[in-house]
């Protein structure tokens, strides 16, 4: 069967996250940054509605993302390409765990975790410079009941902070899970299953390394 040929060479990834700039690269796909500016407010875009439910509130908060990053390409006078934007939140059933203000939230959110299984819910959004589309990835993690001397240490780290749910699932966390379904990508940050099928429907070009 003939393959279409790519038509964009590289996309734009709107994230500072360098997990998602790890998983670009295992995947094989050219990017830049496009990074807010110092006059844009980027937490502001994660705030939460009052009773907004997970999945609805990490597709909202990831399409916002979209359309300031493609506002940004068009203020910068950049060269024209896809833009690829994501975000992960953790759910604990109804109630969304964000990233931690303060070692006091990091240590109760650990402690909320501790001994249950909760969501990791990952969307992953592209602008292909016509329109825009949106995939969402959601996975199960498991923790074993954490002692209180490792979540101390653990916030003590400050590996907490900058992360939903207040852990990385690459870091010394990873121990203290016995289970994971889904995308582990995804818990990472960027389900790379979800974002080949919106590349590859954008006609990026995906190398084999």
């Amino acid at each position: 069967m003939a393959t279409t040929a790519p038509k964009h060479e590289f996309v734009y990834l709107a994230s500072q996250s360098p997990r998602r700039r790890q998983l670009l690269d295992q995947l094989g796909v050219r990017h830049e940054l496009l990074l807010p500016g110092e006059d844009e407010d980027a937490e502001a875009l994660e705030t939460t509605r009052p009773g907004e439910l997970p999945l609805a509130y990490v597709e909202r908060v990831t399409l916002n993302k979209l359309g300031a990053a493609r506002a940004r390409l068009k203020q910068r006078g950049l060269a024209p390409a896809p833009v690829l934007c994501s975000d992960t939140t953790v759910a604990l059933g109804r109630r969304i765990l964000g990233k931690p203000a303060d070692a006091a939230e990091a240590t109760a959110t650990l402690r909320a975790l501790s001994g249950c299984s909760h969501r990791v819910m990952t969307a992953v959004a592209l602008w292909d410079g016509r329109r825009s589309a949106v995939l969402v990835s959601v996975s199960r993690v498991t923790f074993a009941e954490l002692p209180d001397a490792l979540i101390a240490d653990y916030v003590a780290s400050g590996q907490p902070f900058g992360k939903a749910g207040a852990y990385a699932v690459q870091s010394a966390l990873a121990g203290w899970i016995p289970a994971i379904a889904g995308s582990y990508s995804g818990i990472m940050g960027l389900p790379l299953h979800e974002t080949r099928q919106l590349l590859q429907d954008a006609r990026v070009r995906i190398e084999m390394r």
